[in-house]
């Protein structure tokens, strides 16, 4: 069975393609340039709030204390280690809006665990922010 990689994803410990926090803004930045422009390359600081626990092919970031947005890594190029949730990351990528669908919403929630009446209780596609990993460096 696939499983995430092993590892502490202690800080300087970098997945992908190496990058560092020159040039990284807040990811609490990111809504309001999403408004101007659909999409963008960027590096950003954000808070791990979740990772996926079959394979580490996804993440969820704090954006806001109502906002999260969702990250998947460039080409499945990489995957990260559970034991990056909750921690600090730079992560170099591209930022846009999209559109996620109910089954997408689903399949996500069936990686992440959730209960029956959670996944059943998804019936309308969403909005969300989301990015593609080219690279992400623990940073605390």
């Amino acid at each position: 069975m696939a499983q995430p990689p092993a590892g502490d994803a202690k800080p300087g410990e970098w997945y992908g393609e190496k990058t560092s926090a020159d040039g990284a803004i807040s990811i609490s930045e990111i809504p309001g340039k999403l408004e101007q422009k659909e999409s963008f390359d960027t590096k950003i600081k954000a808070k791990v709030l979740d990772v996926c626990p079959k394979k580490g092919c996804w993440l969820k970031l704090e954006v806001n204390d109502s906002t999260t947005a969702f990250v998947k890594m460039k080409d499945y190029a990489f995957f990260l280690p559970e034991a990056i949730k909750g921690k600090t990351i730079i992560l170099d990528g591209a930022a846009k809006v999209k559109t996620v669908s109910v089954d997408e919403q689903k399949h996500y929630a069936e990686d992440a665990k959730k209960s029956k009446a959670e996944i059943d209780a998804i019936t309308q596609p969403k909005k969300e922010i989301s990015f593609l990993a080219k690279g992400i460096v623990v940073v605390e």
